[in-house]
């Protein structure tokens, strides 16, 4: 298949099982960009509308949209989560959660951005919303209310469709939007920035796929996604003599690719900003 003919694919909407899903990730990238958090403005961008999968980045939506809740006082972080049968059953990336175990929302968020557990993400939605589709459901107004037009989310987790159903699909520049939503609660950084944590009383130890984290002077988020088809991804933000910016990197080939690029496009963000915590002449 050509590459016109799979992004016009991409674009009328896929419906291939995971098994049929064309392999879209690319060298060095799908696509990429890198916004000032404060403005939203692009300060560099590369194919940012190109349409590919997130993968596990979409469970920044996830955050998004449970932050909103506790701040609108109908959700508490210490509130218990009862594990469902159906949340100790999902597959990838886990904390391997078993059926009526209670967890506070608060571990559970520590899981879902560190480990990236599916398992976890499964069972905060259903406590949430009832059932996996209605948070999906939210998660798609929610992505429409913030204008990210290219993207369509099928899915709490990310992980690849399975036979009859669809995949989640999104633009770089729409995670840089869910990017700059996300800066806008500082608690979001409790999660992201943590590179390694105990669970379940400390007997199954968390450890962060984002490798920017101490490797890169003010990285504090996001987060990162892979599954094979879909490439590696990356929404990274870092904050620097005031200034935070966001970038974005969709669909690479190579982990280390990813992650460098990531911290190239990071570096020419905060290049292309005047210092924000400079201080003012006297008199002014």
């Amino acid at each position: 298949m050509g590459w016109m003919m799979l992004v016009g694919w991409l674009g009328v909407g896929l419906t291939a099982s995971a098994q049929g899903l064309a392999k879209i990730s690319k060298t060095p990238y799908l696509g990429a960009i890198v916004v000032d958090a404060a403005s939203g403005k692009a300060l560099f961008e590369d194919h940012a509308d190109t349409k590919g999968y997130p993968a596990s980045v979409l469970k920044l939506m996830d955050l998004l949209i449970i932050l909103e809740k506790i701040d609108q006082g109908v959700l508490k972080l210490e509130d218990p989560v009862t594990v469902t049968a159906e949340s100790s059953r999902i597959g990838g990336s886990q904390v391997y959660l078993k059926e009526h175990e209670v967890f506070t929302v608060d571990e559970l968020l520590y899981a879902l951005m560190i480990q990236s557990a599916n398992d976890a993400a499964t069972a905060l939605a259903i406590h949430i919303a009832g059932t996996k589709d209605a948070f999906v459901e939210l998660m798609n107004q929610k992505a429409k209310e913030l204008g990210m037009t290219a993207t369509t989310f099928e899915s709490v987790h990310g992980l690849p469709p399975g036979k009859g159903q669809k995949p989640d699909i999104t633009t770089a520049r729409d995670l840089a939007i869910l990017g700059c939503a996300l800066a806008k609660h500082p608690q979001v950084f409790k999660y992201t920035s943590v590179r390694q944590k105990g669970f379940r009383n400390d007997t199954f130890g968390m450890q962060t796929h984002n490798h920017l984290l101490g490797s890169f002077e003010g990285c504090d988020g996001f987060k990162t996604g892979y599954y094979k088809v879909a490439g590696f991804s990356i929404v990274a933000t870092a904050v620097r003599n005031g200034n935070r910016v966001i970038a974005v990197v969709m669909g690479s080939e190579a982990r280390d690719v990813r992650d460098a690029k990531a911290k190239e496009l990071l570096t020419k963000g905060f290049m292309a900003l005047p210092r924000a915590d400079a201080a003012k002449p006297a008199g002014k």
